[in-house]
């Protein structure tokens, strides 16, 4: 009986934006805003983020041709976009495989009023949003205009019921983000919000670090998804490029 579900998935973060080097240099500086004059949508890779993406592109092209990427998913942000197109310019998907898909359901959380915001910048602006973030957690505050982790979760099932329906029984790979990868999680291992929380403060998602599942029928027949790794980070080291893994802060360009 054909599967319902693709037979591998891998999630991939982005490489290292120069907005994660903006966030960086404005926290460092104890400043209330990142000094970027871009949409969040538009923030490339930086270099060592190319380097990255190309590196993990190396590494899956030395996969053999039947365990390689047939189908590769990107979040419509640049950066994860760059990601994608590495791993297709090196080579590391099928002869065959399909076109890039952009889906705009795979983005980044949406920070509304807080975008470009370091956590300074909300003490000082918005010292209520701070307060009400405190009281209730990431995973349910919403930002005026922007998301909380739930409704990232809710737009992602419906991602996955279009994966599911257009790519079952292939091997797809998608390009995302920190949060989006958590939240992929979330849904695929049927966790909790203290099981999520927890793995998010345990360890930052890696720049282009591989979060890999295999999908295979359990007792009752039906396909059930298996976590190979996370946070996978021997592209990177086999090709001697840097690993970066920025942290979740509250807003910021990620």
């Amino acid at each position: 009986m054909r599967q319902r579900w693709p037979s591998r998935i891998w999630l991939v973060r982005h490489g290292q934006s120069a907005g994660n080097v903006a966030r960086d240099a404005a926290d460092a500086a104890g400043l209330p805003v990142i000094d970027l004059a871009l949409r969040d949508v538009d923030v490339p890779l930086s270099d060592l983020g190319r380097e990255q993406a190309r590196a993990l592109g190396e590494w899956f092209s030395r996969l053999p041709e039947s365990e390689k990427p047939q189908v590769v998913l990107s979040s419509p942000y640049v950066r994860a976009q760059e990601t994608a197109r590495a791993i297709c310019a090196a080579k590391g998907v099928t002869q065959d495989a399909k076109p890039l898909v952009i889906d705009e359901r795979l983005r980044e959380r949406e920070f509304g009023i807080l975008d470009g915001l370091t956590t300074i910048g909300v003490r000082e602006k918005y010292p209520d949003q701070a307060e009400h973030r405190a009281l209730l957690g990431k995973f349910y505050h919403r930002p005026p205009g922007g998301e909380s982790w739930a409704d990232v979760i809710l737009r992602l099932r419906s991602a996955l019921d279009t994966i599911s329906l257009h790519y079952a029984d292939k091997r797809v790979l998608i390009a995302c983000h920190q949060v989006v990868v958590l939240c992929f999680r979330y849904i695929l291992e049927e966790m909790t919000e203290a099981d999520v929380i927890g793995i998010s403060r345990e360890s930052n998602v890696l720049n282009c670090g591989i979060c890999e599942y295999e999908f295979q029928p359990d007792d009752d027949a039906l396909c059930a998804p298996k976590l190979v790794r996370y946070n996978h980070a021997a592209p990177l080291i086999e090709e001697k490029a840097p690993l970066t893994a920025e942290p979740e802060a509250i807003v910021g360009v990620r």
